[in-house]
């Protein structure tokens, strides 16, 4: 039955209407009740506005065109009363296969034996279109009907949460709540509560070619975030949002310095903007978001200082640096302290936290790239533990639907196994990555870092010998190079981005001989 009545030449009675017609007559029992802090009325009505319900669903009945102006946001959950559900619900199914919906098309997928107060289905349709004014406020209307819908899902949350506090099982944390709860608030914040379930082919098309006119008229040519690393970019179109990219290597690569250096690159070229609905947007470059879990956070700035400055990080540390060389950190250190890069060192965080504190990160400052260092020291649920691969397995099927959720790129970075040192040829493959094979079958792109001066410079030969002349020309060739091997890209083809490399400042960089290397097939 609805909640609201309609008799012929009467206005609709409200929820909070029919409350106050409860009220007791004789306040002395009310009063009898011993209640602190108790108000004039004994229970609250859910934040609604049936009046706006009518007058937008009478809008469209009349003019199916008002129903354009609020399709976009606008959901049949979001009303409050359950016959306007479906009202809408059979009109929007309607006009979108291009029939007309008005009172006497629609009442056929209503029920019919429902009655109004002492009206039909048909009467009240009728009396909403006959009602109705004018289609110019129906966007306020759905506005209106929307934010009332947002505000019921907030106190539901809130009741969740308190709820839940007073009776929360044995194996429940508070931390588990209170990410639970940041993860149902985000999900509020993005898409209004609702999931947004499947998608036309046509929406996903025209998504599509935004992506593509992005692309072409941005400075590159690139379809996603810059690492302004050229031969990377070249090779992958950019970092693409939704993406879990892998990135891999032995100790003693240069895995970090390479995830350093992107991440710098890009926020310190981040130029913001805001969106029409007020959040924030990345003309160029964006915020990133940096879980260093092996590193702290005062090491990870020093690379980055060093890189920068060109002052080599263990001169630093040591404080071997002259006045001139301290003068240009001190410059250095201003110029980058107001860029988007934000860290977090906490050790051994479980995906739950992570995917908790990378939301609110968004929430507050945005975020348009993260940075995980590295996936072997994450943990995984309590149900988990003691299974390592399902404990992996776990955690990068979390990055990837995080990537998804937040739609912004992931960078993950990853240990290899030891049978790498084993191999003549030391250049890594995918079945190389440690722990489990989900690593290779939820990533995007993975990527490699290899460098041979690594491996010369620990095998070196016997002086004076042929084979200590040939290493040296070895050496030489390889000295100041790296490898970054694309062995998996959805998006297009494999191979190798050739590097250079300065141990001292732990940077990469592109170099001017780029020559041309064998596609890699793993």
């Amino acid at each position: 039955m609805s909640m609201f009545a309609i008799s012929a030449g009467m206005p609709p009675v409200s929820l909070l209407q029919q409350h106050e017609q409860f009220e007791p007559e004789s306040k002395s029992m009310a009063d009898s009740v011993p209640r602190i802090g108790r108000e004039e009325k004994s229970y609250r009505v859910a934040p609604h506005n049936i009046e706006v319900e009518q007058a937008l669903l009478g809008a469209i009945l009349v003019n199916n065109d008002a129903y354009y102006r609020v399709s976009d946001f606008l959901q049949p959950a979001h009303f409050m009363e359950p016959l306007h559900q479906e009202i809408f619900k059979v009109a929007s199914d309607m006009i979108r296969a291009t029939k007309t919906a008005n009172p006497v098309t629609i009442k056929t997928f209503l029920p019919a034996d429902e009655k109004i107060g002492d009206m039909t289905i048909a009467q009240y349709l009728a009396r909403l279109a006959a009602e109705a004014t004018t289609i110019i406020n129906a966007e306020d209307y759905g506005r209106s009907i929307y934010d009332l819908a947002t505000r019921r899902n907030l106190i539901n949350i809130g009741e969740d949460m308190v709820n839940i506090a007073y009776d929360a099982p044995v194996e429940t944390s508070p931390s588990d709540q209170i990410e639970d709860a940041e993860r149902r608030l985000f999900e509020l914040a993005e898409k209004g509560g609702n999931d947004q379930g499947f998608n036309t082919f046509g929406n996903a098309m025209n998504v599509a070619l935004e992506m593509a006119a992005a692309a072409y008229q941005r400075s590159g040519g690139l379809s996603g975030i810059a690492s302004n690393i050229e031969a990377l970019d070249r090779r992958m179109g950019g970092l693409q949002p939704s993406d879990l990219i892998i990135l891999a290597g032995r100790p003693g690569m240069g895995k970090t310095s390479l995830a350093t250096n992107i991440a710098y690159n890009i926020a310190s070229r981040y130029a913001g903007d805001v969106k029409a609905d007020g959040s924030p947007s990345a003309l160029d470059g964006g915020v990133v978001g940096f879980f260093s879990l092996e590193m702290s956070a005062e090491q990870l700035a020093t690379r980055i200082i060093s890189e920068q400055a060109e002052i080599s990080s263990s001169k630093i540390r040591r404080g071997e640096i002259t006045e001139a060389e301290f003068d240009k950190l001190t410059t250095y250190v201003n110029q980058m302290s107001k860029v988007p890069l934000f860290i977090d060192e906490t050790g051994g965080i479980s995906i739950a936290q992570l995917a908790a504190r990378a939301r609110r990160l968004k929430r507050q400052k945005g975020l348009d790239v993260l940075m995980v260092d590295y996936i072997q020291l994450m943990q995984g649920t309590s149900k988990s533990q003691g299974n390592r691969v399902q404990e992996v397995t776990e955690i990068t099927t979390g990055l990837k639907a995080l990537a998804k959720e937040l739609n912004v790129p992931i960078i993950a970075l990853s240990q290899l196994s030891r049978q790498v040192e084993s191999r003549d040829d030391k250049r890594p493959q995918l079945s190389d990555l440690r722990e489990s094979g989900s690593i290779e079958q939820d990533a995007d792109v993975v990527l490699f870092v290899y460098r041979e001066e690594y491996y010369l410079q620990n095998g070196e030969p016997e002086p004076g010998t042929e084979k200590h002349i040939e290493w040296e020309e070895k050496l030489n060739k390889a000295r100041g190079r790296a490898e970054v091997i694309i062995a998996k890209q959805r998006h297009g083809p494999t191979g190798t981005a050739r590097l250079g490399f300065q141990s001292e400042y732990t940077r990469f960089s592109d170099i001017a001989d780029d020559e041309q290397i064998p596609e890699f097939r793993g």
